[in-house]
């Protein structure tokens, strides 16, 4: 989507997966993030869903904001702040999520360990450039 030469010139570091990996990587996690927010939303609760949504909503955001950052602003700094925002907020809608909906919570795993990884490429990145 926001592929360029400039990507594929950078120094990379190590444990950089091929750019294939990405695509099926991203629908796969894109599935489990909507199975997440469709069992939470589902979930009869006591307790009020408030925050698990605006956690769950202002991580997306960040989702969204970091590719253009990354991609085609070509800004490294600045992408690396937005992910650890990310994982920040991704991590809190885990615990929040949990409290509701333990399954909901359990599918928002994967998606956590995934953008942590890419901290660490967007890290490399940075550190390498």
């Amino acid at each position: 989507m926001f592929e360029s030469t400039w990507y594929y010139n950078l120094n990379h570091p190590p444990l950089t997966p091929p750019g294939w990996i990405f695509t099926p990587a991203w629908i796969t996690l894109y599935t489990l993030i909507f199975i997440a927010l469709v069992l939470f939303i589902t979930q009869r609760s006591e307790k009020s869903k408030m925050w698990g949504y605006v956690l769950f909503f202002g991580q997306l955001v960040f989702n969204f904001l970091w590719s253009p950052i990354f991609f085609s602003l070509h800004n490294l700094g600045f992408s690396l702040l937005v992910i650890i925002i990310m994982d920040i907020l991704v991590l809190f809608n885990i615990k929040e999520f949990y409290e509701i909906s333990q399954k909901a919570a359990y599918f928002l795993i994967p998606y956590f360990c995934w953008i942590l990884f890419a901290t660490y490429l967007n890290a490399g990145l940075f550190v390498l450039n």
